[in-house]
C-alpha cells in the first residue's frame, strides 16, 4: 500500500449520478447538511421511484463525498450555477469532484483512459478494465483482497461512470469507443479558481494532476488559461518555466457570478 488512500468501492453506490445530482443541487440551500437534504429530498417527491433507504445512500454515499466535504463544499456555488451553464460543462465538473472522490476513477482515467488514447487506440475494451482492477488489487491499492466478483462488479462501475461523463461511448457488448473529451472553459475557469482558493501556488496550479483528468499536460493548461486570459478571469505571465497569474475574484461566488452574466 501506497501513501494514499486505498481503492473503494463506493463509485457503485450511485455511479454518474448526473439526472440526481442536479435534482439534489435543486434541493439544497445554504447550510444544508446531509441529514437536512435528505429530509427535503425525502420530502419533495423528485424521487418517486427512489426508497428511502436508497435516497439516504445516494446523498450519504455519493453526493456528500463528492459535494459536501468538510474541507470543500462545491455544492454552496454548484447549486446556483448548475441551471446557467451548459450539459457539457456541468459534466465535466461533476466529473472532476467524482473523480477527487473516488481514486480509483481518477487513476483508471489518467493511467488508462488517456494513455489508450495518446497511443493511437480508438476504443477500451472490458477486458481492458478488468486489468487494471486486477493489477490494482495485486498492487496492493485495495484496504482487502477483493473477490473475482468485485473486480467484475468496480470494473462495470468504471465503465459506467465514463459512459455516464461522456469519455466513452458505446460500441459494443464489450467496448466502449474512446471520446476523447475537450474540457469546456467554464470547466477550466472553475477548476483554475478552485485550485487558487486553496491556497496552491501558481506555478503548482499548472502542474496540477487535475488537470490530467481531461488529458491536459502543463503546455495546455498554460495554453488554455492564456485562451481565457482575454475574458478578465486573469492575468497570466509565463517566463520560462515560471508562471505567475493575476487573479481578478477573491471568492468562488464571485467567479460564478461573472460565469451567469457572461454565459461562459
Amino acid at each position: 500500500m501506497t501513501g494514499q488512500q486505498p481503492y473503494t468501492t463506493q463509485l457503485g453506490a450511485g455511479l454518474g449520478l448526473v439526472d440526481e445530482t442536479q435534482s439534489l443541487l435543486d434541493l439544497w440551500q445554504p447550510g444544508m447538511d446531509t441529514q437536512a437534504l435528505f429530509d427535503v429530498a425525502l420530502e419533495s417527491g423528485q424521487f418517486p421511484n427512489v426508497t428511502a433507504r436508497r435516497l439516504r445512500n445516494i446523498i450519504a454515499e455519493c453526493f456528500a463525498p463528492r459535494y459536501i466535504k468538510p474541507d470543500s463544499q462545491p455544492v454552496s456555488w454548484l447549486y446556483k450555477l448548475h441551471r446557467h451553464i451548459s450539459t457539457v460543462a456541468l459534466k465535466h465538473l461533476f466529473f472532476l469532484y467524482t473523480a477527487r472522490a473516488n481514486l480509483i476513477l481518477r487513476d483508471f482515467v489518467v493511467e488508462l483512459y488517456w494513455e489508450r488514447y495518446a497511443s493511437g487506440y480508438s476504443d477500451l475494451t472490458t477486458d481492458d478494465a478488468r486489468d487494471f482492477v486486477e493489477r490494482a488489487v495485486r498492487d496492493c491499492k485495495t484496504k482487502t483482497l477483493w473477490s473475482e466478483s468485485m473486480i467484475k462488479r468496480v470494473t462495470s462501475y468504471l465503465v459506467s461512470v465514463c459512459v455516464h461523463y461522456d469519455l466513452l461511448r458505446l460500441a459494443g457488448r464489450k467496448s466502449r469507443e474512446i471520446n476523447a473529451v475537450r474540457i469546456s472553459s467554464c470547466a477550466v475557469v472553475i477548476l483554475a479558481y478552485d485550485l487558487h482558493l486553496q491556497g496552491i501556488a501558481d506555478n503548482n496550479i499548472i502542474n496540477h494532476p487535475d488537470w490530467q483528468l481531461f488529458g491536459l499536460h502543463p503546455e495546455d493548461v498554460r495554453d488554455e488559461l492564456k485562451r481565457l486570459g482575454v475574458n478578465k478571469f486573469w492575468i497570466i505571465q509565463t517566463a520560462a518555466d515560471v508562471v505567475s497569474i493575476s487573479w481578478a475574484y477573491k471568492t468562488m461566488e464571485e467567479v460564478v457570478d461573472v460565469i451567469i452574466e457572461t454565459g461562459l
